[in-house]
């Protein structure tokens, strides 16, 4: 070879090179890069896309896929590669609830957790209502409560729980108490009131002679007979062993051994189950 072709042939690698990096650097400016096969996951559909971008959004620009204010995308794998899987998840309404206030709006946080740190809630002044770790879905409602509010609303639970275990099961003239089985012969709508062993001449003795006590009810004689049992839902089995100059038709008198548990107690309408005997 002589000198001239060893000239030319070296311009012409050189012009080869030149062009080989020019062309690399316009794909780098224009954000490209190699050839990739993606897959977009959106609103049901699968999307097979070949592209060179290397920035998601631009491959969902490319895509003709309209995002929202508040939807998301998340990927397989941490840079677009050849076969990532992009993932356009879509925004939904839920609810926050904080202080009696329910504030609504959209997010596409994948778990309550989630969202909870994109809005900043301080887990140690508010707990939510939900495990951390719940699912996100159209309509979610999510109280966030204080510790106090958590042991009010466990109080009021208990205690409606309570009730709820001393009201008597009815079956067929029959109740189930915490007493055992015993039947009865008539229930009675009646007022009733709350006294104290002292109340009256203060002796704690009844008009029948038995000790003021819990378990002993006042009663309008000409309507329960004196000596006859009776059941209250929340009191318990007691027997009619008092009277009271207050007390007239359908009246009733539960005695109570402390103060406080009479002023709560006040004057309500229960009902009187009449025990046979």
């Amino acid at each position: 070879m002589n000198v001239f072709a060893k000239i030319r042939k070296t311009i012409y690698g050189s012009k080869m090179t030149i062009c080989a990096g020019l062309a690399a650097a316009a794909m780098l400016t224009a954000g490209a890069g190699s050839v990739k096969h993606v897959t977009v996951f959106v609103d049901g559909q699968e999307m097979r896309l070949t592209t060179m971008q290397s920035q998601p959004e631009k491959i969902i620009s490319e895509a003709g896929i309209a995002m929202g204010s508040y939807d998301e995308y998340r990927m397989s794998t941490l840079r677009v590669k050849d076969d990532t899987e992009i993932h356009i998840v879509r925004a939904v309404p839920v609810e926050l609830e904080m202080g009696g206030t329910v504030r609504e709006m959209k997010t596409a946080r994948p778990t309550v957790g989630r969202l909870l740190d994109e809005l900043g809630v301080d887990r140690k002044k508010y707990k939510p209502s939900l495990n951390e770790d719940a699912p996100i879905h159209k309509g979610l409602h999510i109280k966030l409560r204080t510790p106090e509010e958590i042991a009010a609303e466990e109080a009021q639970e208990k205690e409606a729980q309570q009730v709820l275990e001393q009201m008597p099961q009815l079956r067929d003239g029959y109740l189930e108490t915490a007493h055992g089985t015993v039947r009865y012969t008539n229930v009675m709508v009646m007022e009733a009131s709350a006294y104290l062993p002292t109340d009256g001449g203060g002796s704690c003795v009844t008009a029948t002679g038995l000790p003021a006590t819990h378990g002993v009810v006042a009663v309008d004689p000409d309507v329960i007979p004196l000596g006859t049992q009776v059941y209250i839902p929340g009191y318990g089995v007691a027997i009619a062993a008092d009277t009271g100059g207050m007390i007239e038709g359908a009246m009733i008198d539960l005695c109570m051994e402390d103060y406080d548990d009479c002023m709560e107690f006040g004057r309500r309408d229960i009902d009187v189950y009449i025990l046979e005997t």
